[in-house]
């Protein structure tokens, strides 16, 4: 998930010079290049880098995700986000004006959660802490960018972005309170859950998965425009 903000923070820290010799630069249609480059990353740029402003993103903290869809409100609060140090870069490709992006991560969110409504066929209820395990999901990011003047620079300017993310081995869930401590109704829905995990992914997470690269994507055009176009790559 956070594979857009390391590609780009691969290209910046790159054409800065000197303050990440493990980074490898390399020309756009070099992919593998770029893959690898943006691998020897992750850890480290999780952690932060101050020289280049970058605040850690492991762990992660998101504010506010609030929804609703297929009949089920859902309102998440406070949420850590831990894992994303260890993402896999499955895919980098760019061109001119697109980055392609596939990162497969594993994943602990905890918070607060309000939840009303129905959890596929099954009434929900309840407010309190929650703890969500996912493993493997795989996340597709498309950038579309533009080129534009800016202090007398050419500057990459994001103009539009999609992305789809695909739980791939499995998901654990956890929520205290339900049904106001009722034990039976909240064993019932978490061994619902917990055994329709690819089905409840579906639903619940979406909304976490855009809040989070969104935040990312807002960073990435910041990079963008506080460095020139010709110092983000080799070509």
């Amino acid at each position: 998930m956070l594979g857009v903000w390391l590609a780009c923070a691969v290209l910046v820290v790159s054409a800065e010079g000197g303050l990440a010799p493990f980074i490898i630069p390399c020309h756009q249609a070099d992919s593998e290049c770029l893959k690898s480059s943006t691998q020897k990353a992750v850890p480290v740029l999780a952690g932060g880098v101050p020289a280049l402003g970058l605040p850690p993103l492991d762990p992660m903290v998101v504010e506010r995700v609030k929804a609703s869809q297929a009949g089920l409100i859902m309102d998440f609060r406070n949420t850590t986000v831990k894992g994303l140090r260890n993402c896999a870069v499955e895919h980098a490709r760019r061109q001119t004006h697109k980055l392609n992006l596939e990162i497969k991560c594993s994943v602990t969110l905890n918070g607060d959660y309000k939840l009303a409504g129905k959890l596929l066929i099954l009434p929900i209820e309840g407010e309190g802490k929650y703890k969500i395990r996912i493993r493997d999901i795989v996340v597709k990011i498309l950038l579309n960018m533009d080129t534009v003047d800016s202090r007398g620079a050419k500057h990459w300017k994001i103009t539009d972005w999609k992305h789809s993310s695909d739980v791939k081995t499995g998901a654990e869930f956890q929520f205290q309170n339900l049904f106001n401590g009722n034990k039976q109704l909240s064993d019932s829905i978490h061994q619902f859950a917990n055994g329709n995990w690819k089905d409840i992914t579906h639903e619940v997470a979406p909304p976490i998965v855009k809040a989070i690269v969104t935040r990312i994507v807002d960073d990435t055009q910041k990079f963008f425009m506080a460095v020139p176009a010709n110092q983000l790559a080799l070509d």
